[in-house]
């Protein structure tokens, strides 16, 4: 990814220092679980520990990589550059290329997953917050982008919050679909190598042992982690997307926060436009962008080919670098974001009690009225509001039909803000437990 999308932490994951670093050590440990059997002489092994502390020279493993055409034996042979030729003589015994590039890709995405989890925690304290700032902070909801009845603003957030949570619960369990190594040599038979060395890699690595692999590890883990991701892409722009409704002019109950000295347009100065929300859109496009090559990847001619690696170079690195830069990015847009209470009230007064349509309805049935001929009294009504600007309440208490059924008292009940919001309390215990 390019720098303006990506944080430090997460880009040092995919380097090719570190990734280098993980070669090395699967080969170290991997000679000491041969040493322990007693397949290799032990100084040899502890001899290719010499090179813990090396920064290996990546110019120079390119260079030797340009002769050989393979990228596994270059490394190889720079590492026997460091730790002479005789000790590397059993480096990489009984191993193939897979045992060392599918190890460290999934240390890799351990990795990466434990960033995203953090991220992810972050989130959800930011919307946990947000949430009780603005549990009765009444709002209008909306179907199909139109009026529909009165919520908060708070159980937007804590909407928000239990989609998320399930996303956390997700990358967890993204985490250990792909925790799993695998150093079982050609085919994945351990013809060459003894199952105990796997075990003591994939200890040593933070790993399991794969239960089977072939030459490579089982490609629909993989497929299962990026769609885990593109649904967490997904959820941002969920989020992503409110904001920028809300951010309308014509709407205006909320907007990114505008520092000082920030500028919304080259040629206009009034504006303040989402453009957060509107790079989070974009950002999240690219992480599920991921998710179809990882899932075609599944599919791999009889042992092993290599037709997932070119995906997999690019997917790993820039899916999770992206992802980790959006959860980050859309934290802090949640925690600055500026809340017009004002405005969410005038917004649900617009169309003058024509929200509170169906608590008529209701009381008109259970007056005795036919639910038919409740909905046309009802409707005649409510279209005086949208065609001809009157006052929804004023006209049902004119509607001499209406008032057959109801009073004065029992339709003035009806248009009661309080009836909407009696139960956020449980909403939110459903939510976020006993606080």
């Amino acid at each position: 990814m390019i720098p303006r999308y990506s944080r430090p932490e997460m880009v040092a994951i995919w380097s090719p220092q570190t990734k280098f670093r993980i070669w090395y050590e699967i080969e170290a440990h991997a000679c000491d679980a041969m040493a322990d059997l007693g397949v290799i002489p032990r100084e040899n092994a502890e001899a290719v520990w010499k090179a813990k502390d090396v920064e290996f020279d990546i110019a120079r493993i390119d260079e030797i990589e340009a002769v050989t055409k393979h990228d596994v034996i270059a490394f190889l042979t720079h590492l026997a550059e460091h730790v002479g030729s005789d000790a590397a003589r059993f480096v990489h015994q009984g191993m193939t290329s897979s045992d060392v590039l599918d190890t460290c890709f999934n240390v890799q995405l351990v990795r990466a997953s434990d960033i995203l989890i953090d991220d992810m925690k972050a989130l959800l304290a930011a919307l946990k917050r947000r949430a009780f700032e603005h549990k009765d902070t009444i709002r209008i909801g909306r179907s199909h982008g139109i009026h529909a009845e009165p919520t908060t603003m708070g159980l937007t957030f804590a909407r928000f919050y239990a989609e998320m949570d399930r996303n956390l619960n997700r990358l967890e369990k993204a985490r250990y679909e792909i925790a799993t190594g695998a150093i079982s040599g050609a085919v994945g038979t351990f013809a060459n190598i003894d199952p105990a060395v796997e075990e003591h890699v994939c200890k040593q690595m933070g790993l399991e042992p794969e239960p089977i692999s072939t030459q490579v590890i089982p490609r629909d883990r993989h497929a299962a982690f990026f769609a885990a991701l593109g649904v967490v892409a997904s959820s941002i722009e969920n989020i992503s997307i409110e904001i920028r409704h809300m951010q309308r002019t014509e709407v205006l109950e909320a907007e990114e926060f505008f520092s000082a000295g920030q500028k919304g347009s080259s040629a206009m100065p009034h504006k303040r436009n989402p453009v957060l929300s509107e790079n989070l859109t974009g950002l999240a496009r690219l992480v599920r962008m991921s998710v179809v090559p990882a899932m075609e990847n599944v599919a791999l001619w009889h042992e092993r080919d290599i037709s997932h690696s070119s995906v997999e170079r690019n997917i790993g690195p820039d899916t999770t670098i992206t992802l980790d830069f959006a959860l980050a990015r859309l934290t802090g847009l949640v925690d600055k974001l500026v809340i017009y209470p004002d405005n969410m009230l005038a917004n649900m007064n617009k169309f003058r009690g024509l929200v509170m349509s169906q608590r008529v309805l209701l009381a008109l049935t259970q007056a005795g009225v036919s639910r038919e001929d409740s909905y046309k009294l009802v409707q005649r009504n409510a279209m005086k509001v949208w065609e001809e600007g009157k006052d929804f309440k004023t006209e049902l208490l004119a509607d001499a039909d209406v008032l057959k059924a109801l009073t004065a008292e029992e339709i003035e009940d009806k248009f009661d803000l309080g009836y909407h919001t009696k139960h956020v309390d449980t909403i939110f215990a459903r939510v976020f437990g006993d606080q």
